[in-house]
């Protein structure tokens, strides 16, 4: 996963399993499955209840029908004198009135008085009408003379009570298979249209799933995984994976331990306590490679950015513990310079034996003594300083390598006697890149500058764990007009290719969150001075062990 190689889905996809349905498929089948099982049992349950219910409904209507005409006024005493025809003519009207199967009114005996079919008047009724005789309201689904249907039965009744007869009404049967069948209609067009909306629901979230996992299946998320474990938790680097919003997603344990575990998957990074070169290297605005210092480790991170479809998915943040490479680079750059210093040295030392021979051979022994006692009265060409009064080897072999290199060039370079560095340095390549490249631009300055003696002054000074390079030099100065340009890349006043010191050694001190100021710009009389600050490039108290007890603990 880094920034320069896109996430390619058809790639990963063809170099998984064997073709078979996708998942994104078979989700929406199981679905459309659970859906049709839920609506089919919703339908089911909802027939039966629908079929109980229009049961009901029929045979209370058909028995509110036969109430209401039971109440009519004078149906009852024309029971009494057995009225026939005007009872079958109130019949008659009262079943067209109401859409009803039949209206059928009877005696006392249960004998028809009116019926729908004429031939059945005066017979008695198929049904049992005692119940209500006795007095009680029926309402049931009965198969009678003219079929199946729901019935409602309620006495007919004098003024004074006495009950004379029956009102018998029924509806169709069938009308309510109809009237089912209707329901059931709708209620299947109301299903299908919630089974397309949820079919329509389901494409949308497959398809919105689908996108959100770069159209991966399971198997291939799985497999996925399965390779970043392997590759993550195998590679010796540490790795820390940071999403969109600064949070931590992941990070192996090589990262854990750089970090001293005060970052974990699931914290954002601006909450974690880092120190502050670190978060601005895993979270600045560009990606990149940065040094920074984290307790008494050097680190180099990188940061890649994660993009797709133009989108920036977040970042990868690689980090590589560097403290024994600086340590080892540290010496050898030592080594270098004090070779360099020696090299100096021997060709200083040439050129006086060179003298002292010639005086020898055309001056005489007197001249000769002479000029060796100026020699040792003289100035030396190396620069004495101490361990205790600089602690880091690196700095004092830079300071002895460019003492010797000024002298030959005539400029004096002078250590202050209030600097003191007492520890040792937890990032040395990026601090002598700072001092070397201020040191060099005011010995380069202080050459060209008249009169003479030309000098640069170095002042080193502790705060905290936080290192202060303070470099003065006996040169012209820094005109007003260049003092916004120097730091720019490649701006320079000695030639062209030249310019890349004062920035490289801003923007060494600034990847620590530190900075390099011009704080003098000098006018030939007094100095000009730089002034750099660098956070945190100093080892704390507890990890300098002197050398004496590093020999016992062994």
């Amino acid at each position: 996963m880094v920034a320069t190689k896109q996430l390619d889905p058809g790639r990963v996809a063809r170099a998984a399993r064997p073709a078979r349905l996708p998942f994104t498929r078979q989700l929406l089948l199981l679905q459309v499955l659970i859906l049709l099982l839920v609506a089919g049992i919703g339908f089911g349950v909802a027939a039966w209840q629908l079929n109980d219910t229009l049961r009901q409904r029929f045979t209370e209507k058909a028995r509110f029908v036969a109430e209401t005409l039971a109440t009519e006024p004078g149906l009852a005493e024309d029971v009494r004198d057995r009225r026939g025809p005007v009872i079958q003519d109130r019949a008659l009207v009262a079943q067209r009135a109401t859409g009803a199967l039949f209206v059928v009114i009877t005696d006392r005996a249960g004998i028809r008085l009116a019926h729908p079919n004429p031939a059945e008047i005066g017979h008695r009724v198929s049904t049992s009408p005692d119940a209500v005789l006795r007095g009680e309201h029926v309402s049931n689904i009965e198969r009678g003379t003219l079929g199946l249907s729901a019935r409602g039965k309620v006495p007919l009744r004098l003024a004074d009570g006495t009950i004379v007869g029956e009102v018998s009404v029924g509806f169709d049967a069938r009308e309510i298979t109809r009237a089912r069948q209707r329901l059931l209609r709708d209620s299947v067009l109301l299903v299908s249209l919630a089974l397309l909306a949820g079919v329509a629901g389901n494409l949308l979230l497959t398809g919105l799933l689908k996108r959100r996992i770069f159209g991966l299946e399971p198997a291939d998320l799985a497999e996925l995984v399965r390779e970043r474990e392997a590759v993550l938790f195998g590679v010796s680097d540490a790795v820390v994976a940071i999403d969109g919003e600064g949070t931590v997603t992941m990070l192996n344990g090589e990262a854990q331990r750089l970090l001293a575990n005060r970052v974990r998957a699931g914290d954002r990074l601006a909450d974690c306590e880092l120190p502050l070169a670190v978060r601005r290297a895993m979270t600045g605005p560009a990606p990149g490679r940065a040094v920074a210092a984290l307790a008494d480790r050097a680190l180099v991170i990188t940061r890649r950015d994660v993009r797709h479809d133009g989108r920036t998915l977040g970042s990868v943040v690689t980090m590589v513990d560097r403290t024994e490479m600086e340590s080892l680079t540290s010496e050898l750059e030592g080594v270098r310079l004090m070779t360099q210093a020696l090299r100096a040295q021997r060709h200083e030392f040439a050129n006086r034996m060179h003298t002292v021979r010639g005086l020898l051979h055309t001056a005489g022994p007197e001249d000769a003594l002479e000029y060796l006692d100026a020699l040792t009265d003289g100035p030396g060409v190396g620069l004495e300083v101490t361990e205790e009064m600089i602690a880091p080897a690196s700095i004092r072999a830079f300071l002895a390598g460019k003492t010797a290199e000024a002298g030959e060039t005539g400029v004096t370079l002078v250590l202050t006697e209030t600097s003191s560095v007492p520890r040792k340095l937890r990032a040395p390549v990026e601090v002598i890149t700072v001092l070397g490249n201020l040191v060099n631009n005011a010995l380069e300055a202080a050459g060209q500058a008249r009169p003479r003696p030309a000098r640069v002054e170095v002042d080193l000074l502790v705060d905290g764990e936080d290192l202060l390079i303070s470099v003065a030099d006996s040169g012209h100065g820094v005109p007003e007009a260049l003092r916004d340009s120097i730091f720019g890349e490649g701006f320079s006043t000695h030639g062209p290719e030249r310019g890349l010191g004062l920035a490289n050694a801003r923007r060494t001190a600034e990847s620590f969150g530190g900075s390099v100021h011009l704080t003098h710009p000098g006018d030939g009389e007094n100095p000009t001075v730089f002034v750099a600050r660098m956070p945190g490039v100093l080892r704390s108290p507890t990890t300098d062990v002197p050398h004496s007890k590093a020999g016992e603990a062994r």
